[in-house]
């Protein structure tokens, strides 16, 4: 993945960040909710006026992974407010990490979460930390090998689904 490019979202790419949120949650996780419980989640979590407030956040952050022009990933990161817990000033939040199925196995993630490590260490933050559900083994591997331990869980709702969510923290500070 020698071509592979990052970019900073800002609001102007408010569809590109909808067609790239709504296309790698829902093979993500659709074969394991109910089509109601995703549809009311996308509706409600990826509509063009919530990314629009989320992309018009100063403490929120929004990067695309992009190979020969073609976004196949994205994630956000959050500080201070912005955080979904924790609203602490020396922490930053991966809110998401996502890639396109097809590029799954290609370090594409590993690619957009070493840019969130290296912009956490450069904001000075103490720790590092996220949800992930409880149910996704892919991720829950992929954070652990990274360095993050479960600290704690929390409910996640998808739809009218209560869900569980794994709070991982990997600490940058000795």
């Amino acid at each position: 993945m020698n071509n592979l490019e990052l970019q900073l979202a800002t609001p102007d790419d408010v569809l590109k960040l909808k067609n790239i949120s709504r296309a790698t949650f829902s093979t993500t996780f659709a074969d394991i909710n109910t089509k109601e419980n995703m549809d009311k989640y996308l509706n409600e979590s990826f509509s063009i006026e919530q990314l629009d407030t989320e992309l018009r956040n100063q403490s929120s952050q929004f990067y695309f992974a992009s190979l020969n022009n073609e976004v196949i990933g994205y994630m956000k990161l959050n500080t201070g407010k912005a955080q979904k817990e924790n609203q602490n000033d020396n922490a930053l939040e991966i809110e998401r990490i996502y890639v396109l199925k097809d590029f799954h196995g290609h370090k594409v993630g590993q690619f957009l979460y070493n840019k969130a490590i290296e912009l956490a260490k450069n904001l000075n933050v103490d720790y590092v930390w996220l949800g992930v559900w409880e149910k996704n083994a892919r991720a829950i591997a992929f954070y652990t090998k990274n360095g993050f331990i479960k600290y704690s869980e929390h409910v996640f709702m998808l739809g009218d689904d209560k869900q569980t969510d794994n709070l991982m923290k990997l600490n940058l500070i000795s």
